[in-house]
């Protein structure tokens, strides 16, 4: 299974990060007892080869159609869309979150993608929020994108499904904590930290409320 080989990694790679005490506030402002920085696989090759290798293969399992080009979302989806296309040998683009503001005022670089199938890739999700972003610049530059993929899904917060069902976008993860929970033995992560998380994905809105993270259940802007 791919989510037990991609959580293995992570773990591996020390990417899961567990504090007893300071809560970690993530990029869409929830707090949150656990870390996942799947940065730390791009420094080591046997690792990075290995989740390129597990992207690769869920790419031609999972998608309907192959796509024609990969776009990596900044920043840190890039390297990630750029081993990919390497290993598919597909174009690659880059995508930013909002205009550069300068010179050709572009959202999507490395050249066009009008008309082509493009798939966007990004090293995790948290809520969406920034898959929004990011799939209507390349829409907004012609692309057809139905799908994104991410090495990881947290998969807890409120938000997600509402956006990607109102983008019309599946995502294909590789890994969720689902996945890492699931892990047994010496991989596995310690009893303190099982039980931390297991507390904190059984009410993660109101685990965050209390740790000094965002509170709310409302409708996530579209």
């Amino acid at each position: 299974m791919s989510g037990d080989r991609m959580a293995r990694l992570l773990l591996e790679g020390c990417a899961v990060r567990v504090s007893h005490e300071q809560p970690f506030i993530l990029a869409a402002g929830w707090a949150s007892p656990a870390y996942v920085d799947v940065r730390l696989l791009i420094g080591d090759p046997a690792l990075r080869r290995a989740a390129v290798s597990m992207a690769a293969e869920a790419i031609r399992s999972a998608l309907p159609e192959a796509p024609e080009a990969l776009a990596g979302a900044e920043t840190a989806g890039i390297p990630w869309a750029a081993w990919l296309a390497e290993a598919l040998d597909l174009p690659l683009r880059y995508v930013r979150k909002r205009p550069l503001g300068i010179g050709r005022n572009a959202q999507v670089e490395g050249g066009t993608v009008e008309g082509m199938r493009v798939l966007l890739v990004d090293d995790l999700m948290t809520d969406g929020s920034s898959k929004t972003a990011f799939t209507r610049g390349l829409r907004s530059a012609g692309a057809e994108v139905t799908h994104a993929l991410c090495l990881f899904h947290h998969g807890t917060f409120p938000g997600g499904a509402e956006r990607m069902a109102h983008l019309g976008l599946e995502l294909v993860a590789l890994a969720s904590w689902r996945d890492v929970l699931a892990v047994e033995g010496a991989a596995a992560l310690p009893e303190a930290d099982r039980a931390v998380l297991g507390a904190f994905l059984a009410d993660p809105v109101g685990w965050s409320a209390a740790h000094g993270g965002r509170a709310t259940l409302a409708r996530p802007a579209l």
